[in-house]
């Protein structure tokens, strides 16, 4: 059969998130490794989509001509139970799936487990799966009765930087990067710096503000609220190479997520050998080795601003914290091993 597949994706794929960040790029490495890819839009309101958009969506999956693979993302999957059921018969489903959708915060407690539901219901029609970490496969192991056999874990890979060493003088740098969503945590963040403004620290917030207007607004408010709009700069979405200045200028990355599948941007900063603070949620603890940073529990305003105020306070311990992170980016993946993965899976589903 010929080397192709069909991607299946909600929405626009320049969409900036960290989901879409790793479907572009394993798309490019796909093809660089001789793939012909497809690309189906399957429309934007994922993860819940109105009646109508899941029948647009249904009907777009059905041109697909019978035999084809069909890579599809776990936003929209999720939400599609009966599509892949019918599709699983015709076709060659993988599911990509960055983290089980009843995960995002702020969801009901009835909202959640109906896409708990759905989603359970989808993946057990499809004939693999692909995840970008070992926590949410151990995770789609217990909770969504996906075999073990039926799931492979591609990690977000990430490209070679160069390393500075950091000793600079003034303020102590902080970054964080993700869209301005109720998952990442940013209202804890902000309660923890709170109570450290008599410290040396400026705060960074590279991420798009309209996937969640009413956060953004909340954030804004906040700042607003504790005269911190001289020392936090909601950056926005940022470019590729921007992005890469504020990793370079930074002195520590900090995350304060609910939750993550895999956290990319954990591992970007790493790469960057950058100390990390973040919290021990989802898979961030499979990605930080103790000698690279210090993890909190998740919504813990107390914790995470004393271990804001160590590295602060203690210039060694964050040289000896971006040590570890320099030994840790060396075993990050790069991309196109990761890619080789995912064509395997390609492979065997035919």
């Amino acid at each position: 059969m010929k080397r192709s597949f069909v991607f299946a994706v909600p929405g626009d794929l320049d969409t900036p998130t960290g989901g879409y960040a790793y479907d572009r790029r394993m798309i490019a490495e796909l093809e660089n490794l001789g793939w012909d890819v497809d690309i189906l839009d399957l429309g934007s309101e994922f993860p819940r989509p109105s009646p109508a958009a899941r029948s647009v969506a249904r009907a777009r999956l059905e041109t697909v001509p019978p035999g084809r693979r069909i890579v599809i993302d776990g936003l929209a999957l999720g939400a599609l139970p009966e599509a892949a059921a019918a599709l699983s018969k015709s076709h060659k489903l993988i599911a990509l799936v960055h983290h089980p959708l009843a995960l995002e915060t702020g969801l009901s407690p009835a909202d959640a487990d109906a896409l708990r539901q759905s989603e359970r219901a989808a993946l057990a029609a499809v004939h693999h799966v692909v995840v970008t970490s070992a926590a949410t496969a151990r995770l789609l192991g217990t909770e969504y009765a996906v075999a073990a056999e039926r799931i492979s874990v591609a990690l977000p890979g990430v490209d070679p930087v160069v390393q500075s060493q950091r000793s600079r003088d003034g303020p102590v740098a902080l970054l964080s990067v993700g869209a301005l969503v109720p998952r990442k945590g940013y209202d804890v963040l902000l309660a923890a710096l709170a109570t450290i403004v008599h410290l040396p620290w400026r705060l960074t917030i590279a991420g798009a503000r309209d996937r969640s207007p009413a956060t953004a607004a909340a954030l804004d408010a906040t700042i607003t609220a504790l005269n911190f709009a001289g020392r936090v700069n909601l950056a926005g979405a940022v470019a590729a190479d921007r992005l890469a200045h504020l990793y370079e200028a930074a002195d520590v990355f900090v995350l304060a997520s609910r939750y993550e599948g895999y956290g990319m941007a954990v591992a970007e900063a790493i790469a960057y050998g950058l100390p990390i603070i973040a919290t021990r949620a989802g898979a961030i603890p499979d990605t930080v080795p103790a000698g690279a940073g210090i993890l909190v529990p998740p919504d813990d305003s107390i914790a995470l601003a004393a271990a804001l105020r160590r590295v602060i306070e203690n210039g060694e311990e964050r040289r000896c914290l971006a040590a570890g992170a320099r030994a840790a980016a060396a075993r990050l993946p790069t991309w196109s091993q990761s890619a080789q993965i995912v064509a395997s899976v390609l492979e065997a589903v035919t």
